[in-house]
């Protein structure tokens, strides 16, 4: 699936909304991020700010060291320090090739369009993050959402590739999640490698369907809202082989 939206225009339209939505609300609890409040969260984006763009930047084959890691900003320079840090990425990302190679924790793709198409989806969730915690709605625009999910079905599940280490339960079934607000849909199965998924676009009729925005889809699989699943079991062990919270 190619992103039919501009991802670098996603990323700081995303960092601009998560700002906007932290600024008075810094100590407001995060509810997809249990035990943080919305200034650990623009600490933590700050530091991948820091991390991606330097990697992309240098073309680094490896994680850059603990030590040159910036110290945190101030209390009271938490949002210029986050604004100015995703800032320098959409540069940094902007001017990169993106099929220049580069480390990423993907073992499936390790280049710059890695690092940009999974930037969305950091930013897009973690905004959605801090407007919840503010107590207003930021849903994620269908096009993203649903790039997003067809991302997160390719990298963040145990797969033949990147199989969970240790081994979790198998999925035993399949289960199809389908945007009611985009044109796609993808049937989630159990892989070649017990423990393991795999997935293809479109809908398998005879599968249970999920049906929801593109938005609560990525959300549901970030775990941040509920939705009401056709079968309770496969859908929970679909989260179980997930990566990502």
């Amino acid at each position: 699936m190619q992103p039919s939206f501009d991802p670098l225009r996603a990323i700081a339209e995303h960092s601009s909304g998560l700002a906007r939505a932290a600024a008075g609300h810094l100590g407001e609890p995060v509810g997809g991020c249990p035990g943080w409040q919305v200034a650990d969260l623009v600490r933590h984006l700050t530091e991948v700010h820091w991390f991606w763009a330097t990697i992309v930047e240098e073309l680094l084959q490896e994680p850059p060291p603990e030590s040159r890691r910036p110290a945190p900003a101030p209390e009271g320079e938490l949002l210029e320090a986050f604004s100015a840090g995703a800032d320098r990425l959409v540069a940094v990302l902007a001017a990169a090739d993106p099929g220049a190679p580069c480390w990423t924790w993907a073992p499936a793709q390790r280049d710059v369009a890695f690092v940009l198409r999974h930037q969305v989806q950091e930013a897009a969730v973690h905004h959605w993050d801090a407007a919840r915690a503010a107590g207003v709605a930021a849903p994620i625009d269908p096009q993203e959402a649903a790039d997003a999910v067809d991302e997160f079905l390719t990298f963040s599940v145990s797969s033949e590739t990147d199989p969970a280490d240790p081994p979790r339960p198998a999925l035993r079934g399949r289960l199809v999640l389908s945007c009611s607000d985009w044109d796609a849909a993808w049937t989630v199965q159990d892989g070649s490698v017990p423990g393991t998924v795999s997935h293809r676009r479109g809908a398998e009729a005879a599968a249970p369907v999920l049906e929801a925005t593109a938005s609560d889809l990525l959300l549901w699989l970030y775990r941040r809202v509920e939705l009401p699943v056709p079968d309770l079991g496969l859908a929970s062990r679909l989260r179980d082989l997930c990566f990502t919270d």
